[in-house]
């Protein structure tokens, strides 16, 4: 069964996006991210936090840098802002996560120690760790929206394509099956619900070509180099309102596409590469119990509120 969290007595629940830490070892850049997290959390009260992958960075490094010494205390350290302030949390696994010398598995149970988590490691029999829903109830205790969790994991399985990986068929079948046991046939309506990955689908370069967008695109959409049908399945499911993901650093856009916002969170990292001008921070989310809808914001590394980013209409640039 999954997680359930509830709504605040005024009918409003606010998710903070977290993404792309790239946590190593407690250098310099991790405090500033630690600051970063600190000013959003105090300032935006969040109901439950989300870390959208790369949590923690355990790939190879250039020469003169430290590898990820130990990616338990490293993960430990990276969430333990949220930790400290009592806020539940959720998180989805990166490509970078568990690059070497941890498990995707054992990174998983290091997560399910925290107290404050709802995360879980999801059905063994699927790919991935950390396919799972979490049920959102109104003050009364009423079943009012969804959230949905997917690993889309590391690197293409097969030989032959090169690139990034994708939430695979048995995941799509797992969520469509979620989406019916949480929507009953006897329910009026469906409730909404928001999905939360790593790597984008192809999507959202369709949406960035195809409809008005908000937001910034710096760099290209590196998602999976074929289309494994999740956007369909998302659209099929008819409960989905948005998406959330990270992995591109300096792209923070949003557009609707046939009806479901698809938006990249605010790189929140200094571990990393970044742009210059281009600030770190956090996506808010906060959803109202009986509208199908959300409103979303950025706060910003200096404390500033995004509320309205630039508008870019299809064929502006040739991205």
């Amino acid at each position: 069964m999954s997680s359930q969290l509830s709504f605040r007595q005024d009918g409003t629940f606010t998710i903070v996006q977290f993404t792309d830490l790239h946590w190593k070892n407690g250098e310099p850049e991790d405090d500033r991210t630690r600051a970063l997290m600190e000013l959003t959390l105090d300032a935006e009260k969040p109901d439950m936090v989300v870390f959208t992958g790369d949590v923690i960075y355990t790939g190879h490094v250039s020469p003169g840098y430290t590898e990820c010494e130990n990616p338990v205390q490293a993960f430990r350290d990276a969430v333990r802002a949220v930790e400290e302030r009592e806020i539940p949390w959720a998180v989805v696994f990166g490509n970078h996560d568990t690059e070497n010398h941890i498990t995707r598995k054992e990174l998983m149970q290091v997560v399910l120690t925290h107290k404050y988590t709802v995360a879980e490691s999801g059905p063994e029999e699927i790919t991935g760790e950390g396919n799972y829903s979490v049920e959102l109830v109104d003050a009364e205790g009423k079943p009012t929206a969804n959230l949905y969790f997917l690993d889309s994991g590391n690197l293409s399985p097969l030989e032959h394509v090169p690139y990034y990986n994708w939430v695979r068929r048995d995941q799509i079948d797992w969520l469509v099956n979620e989406s019916a046991r949480l929507n009953p046939a006897n329910q009026a309506g469906k409730l909404p619900a928001l999905t939360f990955f790593h790597i984008p689908v192809p999507e959202y370069q369709e949406v960035w070509d195809k409809e008005t967008c908000y937001g910034n695109k710096y760099e290209p959409v590196c998602c999976a180099p074929v289309n494994s049908g999740l956007f369909t399945a998302l659209l099929e499911m008819g409960d989905v309102v948005g998406t959330f993901c990270g992995h591109d650093h300096v792209n923070d856009y949003e557009g609707t596409l046939h009806g479901i916002r698809l938006c990249y969170g605010r790189a929140t990292g200094y571990n990393t590469y970044g742009r210059e001008g281009f600030k770190r921070g956090a996506r808010v989310i906060r959803l109202t119990a009986g509208e199908n809808d959300f409103t979303t914001w950025l706060r910003l590394e200096d404390g500033s509120v995004i509320t309205e980013q630039p508008v870019h209409y299809p064929g502006d640039d040739e991205n």
